[in-house]
Parts: C-alpha cells; sequence; structure tokens
C-alpha cells in the first residue's frame, strides 16, 4: 500500500523482544533497564496473526530484529511461521551474532534469506568496551558460519563513535574483501544512549578507505531496496555501504515501518506516533477492522524525521533503541 506521501510501504521490521545478551554503550544503559512485562510482549500466534494482515495490505519483507532476536525463547519456530505466510517473499534477521552459529543451518532451512550482524569492531577490548561483555569470539564466529550455511545475503553493519571505534573503518572493510558479503558504516543516530556519542561522518569513513584500497566503483543503481550507498573497492569480494540517516536523509524513499515486541505500531524511527496493536487484538476486534486500522496508520507516517530539526511542541523519540527495536 502506499502512504499519503505516495511512498509504498512494503517493509515490516518486527522486534520480537526487547531483552539482549548485550550491552552496547549507544543502545542501552548498563544496569536498570526497564524491561517489557513478560505478559505485554506479543505472543507468537499474535505475531503471525498480525504479520498477516500487513502481508493482505502489501508488506512483503519483513526483519526480525530486538533485542536480540535469538534470545527469545522458541524463536525458531516463529521463524519457521513467518516464512511460510503467504505474500511474504523475504525474511531477514538482524543478529549480535552471540547466539547465531548453533541455530544458522535451522534458520536458512526455515527459509531466512539474509542476516545483518550488528559488529562495530574487530579487537576483543574494544568489543569489551562497546558492548560490556566478552563475547567476541562468538559474535565473529556467527558471520562465518552464516558464510558457510549458505545464506544468499550476509551483512555486517558498523557504527563509528569518535574516540571509541572511528579507526578501525579499513580493519571492518577487509571483512568484505574477504569474503562476499557487504559491510556497512552507519551513522550514529541520536536516540536513547546514542545522544551521547559522537558520530563519525561518512565522508571522513570513505575518506579513509579510499587511502586504504584506493578509488572505489560506485553504483549508479541501487543495490537491494534499503537505503545504503555501495561501493566496491578493487579485489573485494563483497561491497562497501554507507548510510547516514541524519545527514544524508532518505525519508523520500522510506518504505518500512516497525512493529514493537509489545504491539506498538511506530510509522517512523524517530517519532513516537504510532498505534497500539496488542490491545485490540487481545479484545477481539475482527480482521476487518484490524486491517482498517492498519491501513489508516500506515496513511498517516509522517514524511519525514525530525533528527536535526523539530517543530515546537512535537516530541522526539524517548526510549532506547532496544525498545523500539533496531
Amino acid at each position: 500500500m502506499t502512504d499519503s506521501h505516495n511512498r509504498t510501504i512494503d517493509y515490516l521490521r518486527l522486534s520480537v523482544t526487547d531483552r539482549c545478551n548485550l550491552r552496547c554503550i549507544y543502545c542501552m544503559p548498563e544496569k536498570g533497564v526497564q524491561w517489557v512485562p513478560h505478559g505485554d510482549i506479543l505472543r507468537f500466534e499474535e505475531i503471525v496473526h498480525l504479520v498477516r494482515l500487513f502481508s493482505d495490505l502489501g508488506i512483503r519483507r519483513v526483519r526480525l530484529t530486538g533485542g536480540e532476536p535469538l534470545v527469545r525463547e522458541g524463536i525458531l519456530d516463529l521463524t519457521a511461521a513467518l516464512c511460510a505466510l503467504p505474500g511474504i517473499n523475504e525474511i531477514y534477521l538482524t543478529t549480535n551474532g552471540v547466539r547465531f552459529a548453533p541455530m544458522a543451518n535451522q534458520l536458512r532451512q526455515a527459509g531466512v534469506q539474509g542476516v545483518n550482524f550488528s559488529l562495530d569492531t574487530l579487537r576483543p577490548d574494544t568489543f569489551r568496551r562497546i558492548t560490556r561483555t566478552d563475547q567476541f569470539a562468538a559474535a565473529r564466529a556467527g558471520i562465518d558460519k552464516a558464510l558457510e550455511a549458505g545464506f544468499p545475503s550476509v551483512k555486517v553493519n558498523c557504527v563509528l563513535m569518535r574516540g571509541v571505534n572511528d579507526g578501525e573503518a579499513a580493519a571492518l572493510a577487509v571483512l568484505a574483501k574477504d569474503a562476499p558479503l557487504e559491510v556497512r558504516f552507519i551513522e550514529m543516530m541520536p536516540i536513547g544512549c546514542g545522544k551521547g556519542y559522537a558520530p563519525v561522518p561518512m565522508e571522513t569513513v570513505y575518506a579513509a578507505l579510499v587511502k586504504a584500497f584506493g578509488e572505489p566503483h560506485a553504483f549508479t543503481a541501487p543495490l537491494g531496496s534499503g537505503p545504503a550507498v555501495y561501493v566496491s573497492f578493487p579485489a573485494f569480494q563483497g561491497h562497501v555501504g554507507f548510510i547516514s540517516a541524519v545527514t544524508h536523509a532518505f525519508c523520500t524513499r522510506c518504505n518500512r515501518v516497525r512493529l514493537t515486541a509489545e504491539g506498538y505500531l511506530k510509522l517512523c524511527l524517530h517519532d513516537p506516533a504510532g498505534v497500539d496493536l496488542r490491545a485490540p487484538l487481545r479484545a477481539g476486534m475482527d480482521d476487518a477492522a484490524l486491517t482498517a486500522l492498519l491501513r489508516r496508520a500506515i496513511e498517516q507516517k509522517p514524511a519525514h524525521h525530525h533528527f536535526t530539526s523539530r517543530p515546537a511542541g512535537k516530541a522526539g523519540e524517548a526510549r532506547t533503541m532496544n525498545a523500539i527495536g533496531g
């Protein structure tokens, strides 16, 4: 379907939990996290029910997120059920990779077509600083396992922060030199704990990569349907992408909505506006009424985010990324 700004909305980012086995400094505080009560989290049958209705409205791609989706008990059963839904053509997963390797083959067999790994460093000490855990080996092994299992799409998402890991752009990009995957540098967004860290401009990242690898080939057409701008450096098996959601917004091409773990439909990452779907679903609202509710909400998707400027009287998103859904 299309929203009121004539954008085709065909992509759902679906958070299955707000819980995570890491404590990344830009995502959530180390202690005192207020988790969503278990009874408020959508049950699997509720998730499948809603995704079926989204499919009827034209959603074709679903990405499972969190928190960390692989800490949700029974996630393999949910994944298989979603992959079997008519109209859903693509199922993807975003993960920190720590629990991925033992589940990789089953996820692939269920029908998951691609995996995005969140990995911001290749240094165990810096990994410990960013995630507040010692799980680097498991996280890194997940990427190799995804390639071994034959996922058609393997991507590594990297967020660089000044004074933390901003000197690792070239080292991280080498992952795409050594294997047929995509390394994507994502601009830090001022949401939740991320407000406390200075972003690294993508122009700075690009310059560091050119210095290390030479001038790349730039693609004139998009690769995939996401916001990344990709290049290919000489002798690389894969590609390197740049996502600048703040300084080079892609709002005019935005094709996605988000469903939080507790069933709140978010229309824009940085806008708290949306609609609660859990309450009417549990109250017994029929599918026709639920579908109409979804349609009305999506039609009201904001024209653009307000990362850099906010209209008077309009609040930005106050929750942390684990609560919103990555």
